[in-house]
């Protein structure tokens, strides 16, 4: 599996396309915007372009979602049906934040905890991690240990939860229930900045390291 990270709009949003290297079929994880320099990316690569995939539907990581699938004519698939409010809100966000008009869009596939996506012979489980949104998910490769995390966990913070619906103690049971268990050695590209490891963020996340939790038992 090859993977291309395309830092897009003004947040800075990592946009991801993922693609099978035998059959070169992809899909782009969270197209926020810049769908310009997005299709330059897949046409470089000869990626045949075959679905997006959205972690969640804040406008930095769905607001070109409806163009990009119409333009080349895929499936927006995901997030899970929680986040169908913030879908609604695009043209709203847009303008709020000076974005260029975003369109509204109602997924071609919801996604729930337990699903599975796939492109050409790759595979990604899905799991449902609410707590920056309602109806974010995560997307994770077990063979290439690489997970596709949205805003719920960057290298060193956490995602908010100070938006509409957002909820720190859903968030952190996400990251500690959900995404932790996978593994210390799984690798995962955030939202935003760089890439990490679970196992860094347990031994050194300031939110979320395992010697929190252990002194909040003893405590207990």
């Amino acid at each position: 599996m090859r993977v291309l990270v395309v830092p897009v709009t003004a947040f800075e949003q990592n946009c991801s396309l993922v693609w099978d290297e035998r059959t070169h079929e992809g899909a782009v994880i969270d197209p926020g915007g810049d769908l310009d320099r997005i299709l330059a990316a897949i046409d470089e690569h000869g990626v045949t372009l075959r679905a997006i995939w959205l972690t969640h539907a804040h406008l930095d990581h769905a607001s070109g979602a409806a163009e990009l699938a119409q333009r080349r004519g895929v499936p927006i698939i995901g997030p899970h049906v929680g986040d169908q409010f913030w879908i609604e809100a695009l043209p709203d966000q847009a303008r709020t934040y000076g974005f260029p008009p975003a369109r509204a869009f109602v997924p071609d596939r919801w996604l729930t905890d337990g699903d599975e996506v796939t492109v050409g012979g790759e595979r990604f489980a899905v799991l449902h991690c609410p707590g920056h949104t309602p109806g974010h998910v995560v997307f994770f490769h077990a063979r290439e240990r690489l997970a596709f995390v949205g805003d719920v966990l960057f290298a060193g913070s956490i995602g908010r939860t100070d938006f509409p619906r957002g909820d720190h103690a859903a968030l952190i049971r996400s990251i500690r229930e959900k995404l932790f268990p996978l593994g210390d050695d799984v690798r995962f590209v955030p939202g935003h900045g760089p890439t990490s490891t679970f196992g860094r963020e347990r031994r050194d996340n300031p939110f979320v390291a395992d010697r929190l939790f252990d002194r909040a038992a003893a405590k207990a």
